[in-house]
């Protein structure tokens, strides 16, 4: 597998896509005037505290008070070498004690960013803090170590579960998450993520007793180092940045936490666009659509709401060389594949919902479901598949810390506020003749101005002129229609003459 990064960077953005095999699987986005939160540390104030909930609201200096379980409040204990997620804070008790026996409304708390606010929801944040460096995370006044669950092979679980009880002080209240990166490191690496992170600790302690409420204690690095942190493996080839100044950065950084990789960090300096490389622009933009073609001639269509995400399967032009069982497997298997990488292009998260075309043949579902599974495997969000449901449904969750890339990149539609649908013209046409009748009900006037979109009003004369006679003879008023440019499809005013 060849894997490569490409870093756009401008005075007003930042971009990082992950190139694999010459295919974009993944883009992320950062722009000067809306950084993310995820990761940072606040010095909060509790605003409320909701026990029928078990949750409490923080007042972080953000625009929406953040919202913090009882969950992320309590950290469970678990055994030394367990599987955990390669980030952190990963722990959540069975049952926490009720929220109002850990937070009271005004005190003050230091909490982290769990995930962005999306929507109309407030940032999601723990007071369990978490500091990550390339090989190791930091978890702050716990004594647990526990092993990335990407790791797989029992000894070397064992090797660097030992090398971390080594090295760790006797003294030492930390835990550490070993992550997936650490896996073949010796124990110089990992001894200098110690000592870089126990640095970063002091100074978030220090900084900590001096600041007010809203005070942004830590602040994780910027997009284009937290891909060098968190993204560069063995399988990735190079990296390769276009903006002078970032790769500047990018090479210090490396030096001083990353020797080994400065053959692979490169200037880009042609001319040509670097984002242009492998079509990624257009890839974005075929991103940002609900529907997505597949080679065979079949098609997806994603359709992402608050609730959920649903994912509906076509054959579309696809039409299969044997039986129709036949093409319908095919093309569930090339879907199974093609939603992975959506998912992981688009970052979509939360609940997900798959309508694969029905099978009939038992052996089919599972085949498609085992491509999906693997699919997702070298996802770096954790997700969760289900079985095939009696409908013939998948059921999956994706963890979701930041906006999807429309959500970053688009707005609602001013003409349909988000509906993704509007009034087609003849019915706004039947709501202008009622308006008309209500107005003559209501008010004297011995005539009517109609203004309303060019395209209601040319379908008006064209297609309804014998209704406009019929109204004009019923009222006993002339009506006259008038186009406005400026108006929407679904604009109208009747105005009384």
């Amino acid at each position: 597998m060849s894997e490569e990064i490409l870093i756009n960077s401008t005075p007003t953005e930042s971009r990082v896509a992950v190139v694999e095999n010459g295919m974009l699987q993944e883009v992320y986005l950062e722009r000067s005037n809306h950084y993310g939160y995820v990761g940072n540390i606040y010095r909060g104030r509790v605003s409320r505290v909701l026990p029928g909930m078990q949750a409490a609201f923080i007042d972080i200096g953000l625009e929406r008070t953040a919202f913090l379980h009882a969950s992320d409040i309590v950290r469970m204990a678990v055994e030394n070498g367990s599987d955990l997620p390669d980030k952190a804070p990963p722990f959540e008790p069975v049952q926490a004690p009720p929220i109002q026996d850990l937070v009271r409304e005004q005190s003050e708390i230091t909490v982290q960013v769990l995930k962005d606010p999306i929507g109309s929801k407030g940032a999601r944040v723990s007071s369990n803090l978490s500091i990550p460096s390339r090989f190791l995370v930091l978890l702050p006044e716990s004594d647990t170590i526990g092993i990335s669950a990407r790791i797989e092979d029992e000894s070397e679980r064992q090797r660097l579960k030992d090398m971390i009880d080594r090295l760790r002080p006797d003294s030492a209240s930390h835990g550490y998450i070993v992550r997936t990166n650490a896996e073949g490191v010796d124990d110089f690496a990992l001894a200098a993520d110690m000592t870089y992170l126990n640095r970063v600790w002091e100074a978030i302690r220090s900084q900590q007793q001096d600041s007010s409420v809203g005070d942004c204690i830590y602040q994780d690095l910027s997009l284009p180092l937290r891909s060098l942190r968190d993204l560069v493996h063995c399988e990735v080839e190079r990296v390769r940045i276009d903006d002078e100044a970032v790769f500047d950065q990018v090479v210090q950084f490396v030096r001083g936490f990353v020797p080994e990789w400065s053959s692979r960090i490169e200037r880009y300096e042609s001319r040509r666009p670097i984002f242009d490389l492998y079509g990624i622009e257009d890839e974005i933009d075929h991103a940002l659509s609900n529907k997505t073609q597949l080679k065979s001639g079949g098609y997806l269509v994603i359709d992402q709401t608050e609730a959920m995400t649903t994912i509906d399967v076509n054959t579309g032009a696809f039409i299969g060389q044997r039986t129709q069982e036949d093409t319908v497997y095919k093309t569930n298997l090339e879907a199974a594949q093609a939603i992975a990488r959506q998912l992981r292009l688009r970052n979509l998260g939360g609940i997900i919902i798959v309508d694969f075309i029905d099978m009939a043949d038992n052996e089919h579902q599972q085949q498609v479901l085992k491509t999906l599974t693997s699919a997702l495997a070298r996802d770096h969000a954790r997700t969760s598949v289900s079985e095939f449901s009696a409908l013939g449904l998948v059921e999956m969750t994706r963890k979701r810390t930041t906006e999807s890339l429309r959500q970053l990149m688009c707005e609602p539609c001013p003409v349909c506020a988000g509906d993704g649908d509007i009034k087609s013209i003849e019915t706004v046409c039947q709501e202008v003749f009622r308006e008309i009748m209500r107005s003559v009900r209501q008010f004297e006037a011995k005539r009517l101005l109609v203004v309303a979109s060019s395209a209601v009003v040319d379908h008006v004369l064209d297609e309804q002129s014998a209704m406009v006679a019929e109204l004009e003879e019923l009222t006993g008023r002339s009506i006259r229609f008038q186009r406005e440019d400026q108006y929407t499809q679904e604009q109208f005013d009747v105005v009384l003459l």
